[in-house]
């Protein structure tokens, strides 16, 4: 099974697990895609093609690989478990080019030559998130992304201000992208069946990022979203004492008695500007937290 045009079904999932001796590895999170209408369906709706660059995280045992193969763009597969990457060589055409590595710690700088890239994965449940964000803040040759992930997490990267969702996460993605909710995977397309629901999310990398780093940095931001969201049910005055001052409250237009879920990046971005504004102009070390 090594023509592009293949498609793994179920009953192929299962057979290859049984010839190699393999099974899912509960601490990697791998659920193997065991549906051809699904890879196909991620793979239009990742509008890729001749021409474009895709990665794909956590190839497992190819299925999505296949079904991005044969829209004729050059894929990167990257698989971290050494017994998948065997299988991958007999299950994948020549085309695709396979690397056996760990993503959280991979520098997909030099594994990722040239670009623009676009990521499509079937995420592990447990890095997806971390995952995400970490290629947002370091990788801007991965310019947009078509994850599956746990449906809590999807809403989480995509959630908007004032939803229960919303929260850190939301507004560190905001800052390097827009990202939406692309579409749902059933359990049953899985093997094994997981017991949550999936997501896909689409991410598009801003041509900037949403605040002028000149106004306030990425990390001058972050501070604010840990103590900010760390103490979600208090008013702002509350969690960010310390931290920002009522005249920068007062500069940037956010009530002091605003919480953390309120302010979108663009908010959180002006606060984070007026505070490091007052502190250049007073001459003072930054204000420390309680």
């Amino acid at each position: 099974m090594s023509a592009s045009g293949d498609r793994l079904s179920h009953s192929d999932i299962r057979r290859l697990l049984d010839e190699h001796g393999l099974g899912p590895t509960k601490s990697l999170g791998q659920h193997f895609v065991g549906d051809p209408n699904t890879v196909e369906r991620i793979a239009r709706l990742a509008r890729i093609g001749p021409g474009d660059r895709v990665v794909e995280i956590g190839a497992g045992l190819g299925s999505l690989t296949l079904a991005l193969a044969a829209t004729g763009a050059a894929v990167t597969a990257i698989e971290i478990d050494r017994r998948l990457v065997e299988v991958l060589r007999e299950t994948l055409p020549s085309s695709v080019r396979l690397v056996h590595a760990d993503a959280m710690t991979c520098d997909f700088a030099t594994v990722l030559p040239g670009g623009p890239w676009t990521l499509v994965a079937n995420l592990p449940y447990n890095v997806a998130i971390p995952l995400v964000i970490q290629l947002l803040e370091r990788f801007p040759c991965i310019e947009r992304m078509l994850v599956m992930v746990q449906r809590e997490a999807g809403e989480r990267l995509a959630a908007g201000p004032g939803g229960k969702d919303y929260g850190a996460v939301s507004v560190r993605v905001a800052y390097f992208a827009t990202a939406r909710l692309a579409g749902k995977v059933a359990p049953e397309v899985f093997h094994p069946r997981p017991h949550v629901a999936s997501v896909l999310v689409a991410i598009e990398r801003r041509g900037a990022p949403a605040v002028d780093p000149e106004v306030a940095s990425y990390g001058d931001i972050d501070q604010l979203l840990r103590a900010g969201f760390g103490g979600r049910r208090k008013m702002l005055r509350r969690s960010l004492a310390g931290l920002v001052t009522e005249e920068a409250f007062a500069c940037a237009g956010v009530a002091p008695s605003s919480r953390a879920e309120e302010l979108d990046i663009f908010a959180w971005g002006k606060l984070a500007g007026c505070q490091r504004t007052i502190v250049l102009r007073d001459g003072a070390g930054p204000p420390q937290p309680n």
